[in-house]
């Protein structure tokens, strides 16, 4: 199980190396931090609370101040459900190099919302023909029922609200990972407004903090030793 949250940025396009162009989406994802691990016997359900994004300290409620103890808030909460031994304790942090170029993941989202739309935009439906006594009928949605039951039956399509659900696209290709920005691509489209928050998330494989700790400290490494310019040594001495 892999799981990451993130937001939708943007929709781009890139070539793979025979030539062929590949519409994919830019995921800002992670890092993030494990808040909370429950279990069957203690909460009913294996899974993985992950959070998401940076929040203000007093922004946060007590009760919520309580459950982020010893963490940094986070703006985005959300559980996945993980076998019994995976692996993760409270307070892991990983990024996206917990995913590889070619996985296969499910994405989560809540879709654009249109308001209240008719039947012709919200269900397909080809509209009335345009001549032979029809006027002012083109989109409507006609007969909705008969003379014999006498009543609408439930689930008749009709217009109404659309948008805002939940709706999960499966089956989507990583075609990129860039660790340095913590930016994933993905083939196709995704769910969503630009800046809406994304699960993302596979069955199969684990996370690996190890990999996610160890990059994090070469990172740190690499800007500790960074060298001085000379200007400033210069300015150093001069100050002693």
């Amino acid at each position: 199980m892999k799981c990451i949250l993130g937001t939708k940025k943007s929709m781009t396009q890139i070539f793979r190396e025979d030539g062929t162009v590949v519409p994919v989406t830019r995921v800002q994802a992670g890092p993030c931090v494990v808040t909370q691990v429950k279990t069957a016997k203690r909460d009913g359900v294996h899974a993985v609370q992950i959070g998401f994004g940076a929040q203000k300290e007093f922004r946060l409620s007590k009760p919520l101040k309580g459950h982020l103890k010893n963490i940094d808030a986070v703006r985005h909460m959300r559980d996945f459900r993980a076998p019994e031994d995976h692996g993760l304790s409270r307070g892991d942090v990983f990024t996206v190099s917990i995913f590889s170029k070619g996985d296969r993941v499910e994405v989560e989202g809540v879709s654009k919302g249109k308001g209240f739309q008719g039947v012709v935009k919200r269900h397909g439906f080809h509209g009335s023909p345009a001549s032979h006594g029809h006027k002012d009928q083109l989109r409507m949605p006609g007969s909705i029922g008969s003379a014999d039951p006498a009543r609408v039956f439930k689930g008749t399509r009709m217009g109404g609200h659309m948008g805002d659900q939940q709706v999960t696209v499966k089956n989507l290709e990583i075609v990129g990972i860039d660790e340095a920005s913590n930016e994933l691509l993905i083939k196709g489209a995704v769910p969503g407004a630009r800046g809406s928050l994304l699960m993302i998330f596979t069955e199969d494989g684990t996370i690996d903090i190890t990999k996610a700790t160890e990059e994090t400290a070469v990172e740190s490494v690499d800007d500790a030793t960074q060298e001085v310019p000379a200007e400033e040594k210069v300015e150093e001495s001069v100050v002693a």
